[in-house]
């Protein structure tokens, strides 16, 4: 067996002998006879083996040329540009998602191979592909130079008709998945580079595994309008993008928003109001104890935001939540059980912690109980391009104070204070007295949404629950009778 032969006995990689006794003559006669047959059969087995990679996880924007197994997940349509130059022809491209065991990705086929792929790639076969890996806009993207089927090669990757939320993953395309909608913003305009006008709009989606924010452009952006929180629907044709951090579905002209019949759950997973921290972004449920009214206030910009507290109790404590912008705008007020979903704890008046709700985070009333308008459409825009930082030079209820120069009490106090109590003026009187349960302890406290009522029973009442009760207040407690 002679020097070439060796190494290749040697090699792992899907490379036959006739092509790689080619390569190592290639190698020898571009080295000019200063390299040996064995030692260019060393070096071509070198460059085969860092080609070859294990999975889609060890494939790494910069690399000159990969090899890896992979299943067709999706075929995209081809897509025609304009190359430079008066006389070249239009170029085609087609993308193709692909995913094994360890992640997924998206091929590129350019021109004559963009035209093979649509005709001959179908999803739920596994391919070999050979080519050059860059960072594309939706991710890791490979510009494919060679590619073939492989009939005996298993990869064991799902290819789902439709898919929940635990299941996406950055780079997802044609993906088709239902979820109850917990929130939806305004529309928002835009000025394109080529000077036309662009449309978007928000929406959260939830289902049993999970949520996920949902980017709705141009002509789908004004479905928005006529979705409303608590509907149940279906995403059809999104894909999978990530911003700042975390993944988004998108939809755009080809894809479509549907309303459903059947109604899909979501029941969020809450922290303890007790076990909050500051800097945390976290997801809180609870009963609104109190709300203030809306205080709106002049940013920097001389644009105007709106701002609007309330205070929410959950089992293990309270914390006042600042809804900004058009979430200043929604119905919920005292007994409405709602979930706020990415929230940042922050240092509030009095330095008693604050939860802030901005343009990340969404808002759902769980017992259906209040409504969540659109809200001003300007505003939206601004929170969209700048954050929570738009608002005003401050965070929470203090960023209020500034702008409008009101005494600090009466600009962010919540009104669970304002209102008072109901006891002071009736000591020893027999009374009744109905409102929301916003403590379920001992005592157990009622809200009307003026005032609260400290009562001492041992009925079985729950946070949110209306109740009526008769009995004597006595040192400013009402000692129950009835509760009915």
């Amino acid at each position: 067996m002679g020097a070439i032969e060796d190494v290749y006995e040697d090699l792992e990689a899907d490379v036959s002998f006739e092509e790689f006794e080619e390569a190592v003559e290639a190698k020898v006669e571009q080295m000019g006879g200063l390299a040996d047959e064995e030692t260019a059969a060393m070096l071509i087995a070198h460059e085969l083996r860092d080609e070859e990679v294990n999975g889609i996880a060890d494939v790494a924007p910069g690399m000159d040329e990969v090899k890896f197994l992979a299943k067709v997940t999706a075929v995209g349509d081809v897509r025609t540009f304009e190359r430079d130059g008066d006389d070249a022809e239009d170029g085609r491209v087609v993308n193709v998602d692909v995913a094994d065991e360890t992640g997924s990705l998206r091929l590129a086929f350019w021109d004559e191979k963009a035209d093979a792929a649509e005709n001959e790639l179908e999803v739920g076969q596994v391919l070999r592909v050979k080519g050059r890996p860059k960072e594309g806009y939706n991710g890791i993207e490979v510009n494919v130079d060679e590619v073939e089927v492989d009939e005996d090669a298993e990869i064991d990757v799902q290819i789902r008709d439709s898919y929940r939320v635990e299941d996406l993953s950055l780079g997802l395309s044609d993906v088709n998945t239902k979820g109850r909608i917990l929130d939806t913003e305004s529309i928002r305009t835009f000025d394109r580079d080529d000077g036309s006008e662009g449309k978007v709009a928000n929406l959260t989606l939830g289902d049993p595994t999970g949520r996920i924010r949902v980017t709705m452009w141009d002509g789908q952006a004004d479905t928005v309008e006529a979705l409303a929180a608590g509907t149940s629907v279906e995403v059809v044709d999104g894909y999978v993008r990530e911003r700042d951090g975390s993944l988004e579905l998108h939809v755009g002209e080809r894809g479509a928003i549907e309303e459903l019949d059947e109604e899909i759950q979501y029941e969020p997973e809450s922290t303890a109001i007790d076990a909050l921290e500051m800097g945390d972004t976290v997801d809180i449920a609870g009963v609104v104890r109190s709300a203030d009214p809306k205080r709106t206030f002049d940013r920097d910009d001389g644009s105007e935001g709106q701002v609007r507290n309330v205070r929410v109790q959950d089992e293990t404590g309270d914390i006042r939540v600042a809804l900004w912008g058009d979430k200043a705008d929604y119905d919920i007020g005292p007994g409405d059980r709602v979930a706020f979903a990415d929230v940042e704890v922050q240092d509030g008046w009095q330095d008693d912690l604050e939860a802030s709700a901005g343009w990340r985070s969404s808002v759902t009333v769980l017992d259906g109980a209040g409504d969540a308008p659109g809200g001003d459409e300007g505003d939206g825009a601004n929170e969209q391009a700048t954050g929570l930082d738009a608002f005003a030079d401050g965070d929470g209820a203090d960023a209020v104070e500034a702008a409008d120069g009101d005494d600090a009490s009466a600009a962010v106090a919540d009104s669970g204070g304002s209102g008072g109590s109901a006891t002071a003026s009736l000591q020893g009187e027999a009374v009744e007295f109905t409102g929301t349960v916003v403590q379920a302890g001992s005592p157990v406290i009622l809200d009307d949404g003026e005032e609260t009522m400290s009562v001492e029973t041992d009925a079985d009442v729950h946070l949110g629950q209306e109740v009526t009760v008769r009995g004597t207040v006595s040192d400013g407690t009402l000692d129950a009778d009835d509760v009915f």
